[in-house]
């Protein structure tokens, strides 16, 4: 045990030596985490709307004053017409545009009807569907603000409701997504050339005539980035809750168990792309650029697995993230025990054996 601690030091000297390493370790995933969390959210606010108000009358000052009193859009009235519009369009200076013809509060009060219209940029149709909704949403409630109470025969009137994010938190669905990509990369990465570093620098002799079995000498290297990632973790979680205002509704210790069993998984899969290269940049090719994309991709917390293919489906069954990222979304949104997750966990340890078994078959007692 004594001889295992002393590698353990080694190891953590040699991470603090390196300012590069401890860059990764922290540096990425406090950016990450402010970028998915503030600039990279599903949500779409601050949208610049013109409003061309012909009418000029109280209903079309009644609904542009709720339009701005909502917090997604920053209001423009302008005296322009509809072809100096369509210049802002072509000039990226409109994203949106609301038109009240000339007679609408005269036909909402003696037809019962009236009509406005929407102009968005269509180049991005997601943001473009959004700001339909919302607009749409905001006359809605204006007509029946308007109607006094008063029934209408056969109206349906949806009532939406988000369960585990009632206040529509855009953050929930990246935090999980975002704990899953750093760990991934990260500790992949930097366990992928702590061998293959070994090999370069000419100090694998040394490894191999100690009286250190493979085993321990792997699980030595792996120690000092278990506990750096693990204070990630706390990081991630301090950022999460302080910041972004989310609530953390499960276990705290299940969590960071799953959390752990997680980065092992990963330290292994490090482990097995370290033992099988025989250059530092092949490694970190294979483990940055080969595990970031599927991470991305093929995790669920930007990409809907459900809209891909049935092959795309499968292959996303063999990267840990998603595992990860679904215990993650039951125990900290959902607030769910181990009862739920015992399967996606047992799927982890499953890979965990088999990466660090491939690991430990593959690690050379014998330099070429």
């Amino acid at each position: 045990m004594k001889q295992f601690l002393v590698f353990i030091r080694k190891e953590f000297f040699h991470v603090f030596r390196d300012k590069r390493t401890l860059l990764i370790m922290f540096g990425l995933p406090l950016v990450q985490i402010v970028l998915f969390g503030f600039a990279l959210t599903s949500e779409v606010k601050n949208i610049t709307l013109t409003v061309i108000d012909n009418s000029r009358d109280l209903n079309s000052r009644q609904l542009t004053d709720k339009i701005k009193s909502s917090s997604y859009f920053v209001v423009n009235e302008s005296n322009i017409d509809y072809n100096d519009v369509l210049k802002l369009f072509k000039k990226n200076e409109a994203k949106c545009a609301l038109i009240f013809p000339s007679r609408f509060g005269d036909d909402l009060k003696h037809n019962g009807k009236a009509q406005i219209q929407i102009l968005t940029d269509g180049s991005d149709p997601n943001t473009a569907k959004t700001v339909v909704n919302y607009i749409s949403n905001i006359t809605s409630a204006y007509q029946q603000e308007i109607s006094n109470g008063k029934p209408l025969e056969y109206v349906i009137t949806p009532e939406p409701r988000m369960l585990y994010n009632e206040e529509g938190n855009g953050s929930l669905n990246f935090i999980p997504g975002v704990m899953a990509l750093v760990l991934m990369i990260v500790s992949t990465a930097l366990t992928s050339v702590s061998v293959v570093k070994e090999k370069e620098l000419g100090t694998m002799e040394i490894l191999l005539v100690s009286p250190f079995k493979p085993l321990m000498v792997l699980i030595s290297k792996a120690v000092p980035y278990l506990i750096l990632s693990l204070l990630n973790i706390i990081m991630i979680l301090v950022l999460a809750v302080f910041v972004l205002d989310v609530t953390i509704k499960g276990s705290i210790i299940l969590l960071f168990l799953e959390s752990m069993l997680f980065i092992i998984t990963c330290l292994s899969l490090g482990l097995m792309i370290s033992n099988t290269t025989n250059s530092q940049q092949t490694a970190l090719l294979l483990s940055m650029m080969g595990m970031m994309l599927p991470t991305m991709i093929f995790t669920g917390f930007m990409f809907p697995l459900e809209n891909m293919p049935k092959v795309f489906q499968w292959i996303s069954n063999i990267i840990p993230s998603r595992w990860y990222f679904l215990i993650i979304k039951a125990v900290m949104l959902k607030g769910l025990g181990f009862g739920y997750v015992w399967k996606e966990t047992l799927i982890l340890f499953g890979m965990t054996v088999l990466t660090l078994t491939i690991a430990l078959k593959n690690f050379k007692t014998r330099l070429s």
